[in-house]
């Protein structure tokens, strides 16, 4: 009986070791891909994303001058929604917009000199001590000025106030075309 327990544990191994060392059909059909179109090339990947232009993104297309003023979602002329995405809700205190390009920006309201989607840059001292990225997403201002959303009354008149600033168009519209 021992012999038999013997022969068939032998057995057993045998198989074991076997298995272990023949390749399986479903192994390489995981580990084996000769589809060009999924294949991923990680080093031109890599090639392809220090390609990207970081300077030309953050460089003016235009510059305007005009006046900068705060403003709130409910003030008395305000419709309490943007007149470029009226689906975004800035009702409850949102003042900025993630945006695909340029990341988390402020939200302001523009002439129709602008086009809804464009992409500004100016400074603000008495604000923010870096320069201010927003996008124009709302209407109702005149000529060259700009509105920046304001989370309250308080905030628009008491910092930003009014004031006279230069500022670069980054982007004009939705595309990254000038």
């Amino acid at each position: 009986m021992k012999k038999v327990i013997k022969v068939i544990q032998l057995l057993i191994l045998v198989f074991i070791v076997f298995m272990t060392f023949t390749n399986s059909p479903i192994y390489e059909a995981r580990v084996h891909n000769n589809n060009p179109n999924r294949t991923i090339d990680e080093v031109a990947m890599a090639l392809k994303i220090n390609e990207f232009d970081y300077d030309a993104l953050y460089s003016a297309k235009d510059t305007f001058n005009g006046q900068i003023t705060g403003y709130i979602f409910n003030c008395p002329l305000c419709g309490g929604t943007l007149a470029c995405m009226s689906s975004y809700n800035i009702k409850d205190g949102t003042t900025t917009y993630p945006d695909s390009q340029y990341g988390i920006v402020n939200i302001v309201a523009s002439s129709a000199n602008l086009p809804c989607g464009s992409i500004v840059k100016f400074d603000a001292p008495r604000i923010s001590s870096e320069p201010i990225i927003a996008i124009v997403l709302d209407r109702g201002v005149p000529g060259n000025d700009l509105d920046l959303l304001s989370p309250s009354y308080d905030y628009a008149i008491g910092t930003i106030g009014r004031f006279n600033a230069s500022y670069d168009v980054l982007r004009s519209g939705w595309n990254n075309e000038s």
